[in-house]
C-alpha cells in the first residue's frame, strides 16, 4: 500500500524518484541528506515489467535507498485519468516485488520544468530526448523532498 501521509514516509535516507511513462521509466536519486535530486537513468520499458523492476531495485539497493517517490500524472484540474490509473497499477507491481515505502507526488508540469532547465543549460535536442524522463524524475523528487522538509 503506498504511503498516503507524508508523516509516515521515512524522514531520513536516500530516495529514488520515478517518472513512469509508457515507453520508459525515468529514475532520479537523492543522497541520504536529501540535499540534491539528480537524474540517474532512463530505463526502457518493453512488453515485460520484470526486467524494468529488476533494474529499478538494482539501483535502489546500490544507492541504499529507503523509499520511492513516484510521479502521479494528474489532470490540470487535479482529477485522475487513465494515465494515473496506469501509474497506480505500476506501483502495485512494484510493491508486489518488494514492500518498500512508496509515495505518490503530483507530477503536473514536471516534464515541462525539466525541459526548460535543460534548454537553459544548452543541452542538445537529441540529448534532451534521451534524458527528459530521468530529469523529470529529479523534478518530481525535488518537489517531494521540499514537501517532506516542511514537516514538523
Amino acid at each position: 500500500m503506498p504511503v498516503t501521509d507524508l508523516a509516515d514516509f521515512p524522514r531520513t535516507g536516500a530516495l529514488l524518484g520515478l517518472d513512469p511513462g509508457t515507453k520508459t521509466l525515468g529514475v532520479a536519486s537523492a543522497d541520504a541528506l536529501r540535499m540534491i535530486a539528480s537524474p540517474v537513468e532512463t530505463i526502457p520499458r518493453g512488453k515485460k515489467l520484470a526486467p524494468v523492476l529488476d533494474r529499478l531495485f538494482h539501483i535502489y539497493d546500490d544507492r541504499r535507498a529507503v523509499g520511492l517517490v513516484m510521479g502521479l500524472p494528474l489532470n490540470m484540474d487535479g482529477s485522475e485519468g487513465p494515465r494515473a490509473q496506469s501509474v497506480r497499477a505500476m506501483a502495485w507491481h512494484i510493491l508486489q516485488k518488494r514492500d518498500v515505502p512508496l509515495l505518490f507526488q503530483d507530477e503536473r508540469l514536471s516534464t515541462a520544468e525539466a525541459e526548460r532547465t535543460m534548454i537553459s543549460a544548452d543541452i542538445s535536442r537529441r540529448r534532451r530526448a534521451e534524458r527528459i524522463d530521468a530529469s523529470a524524475a529529479a523534478v518530481i523528487l525535488k518537489d517531494a523532498m521540499h514537501s517532506l522538509a516542511q514537516l514538523p
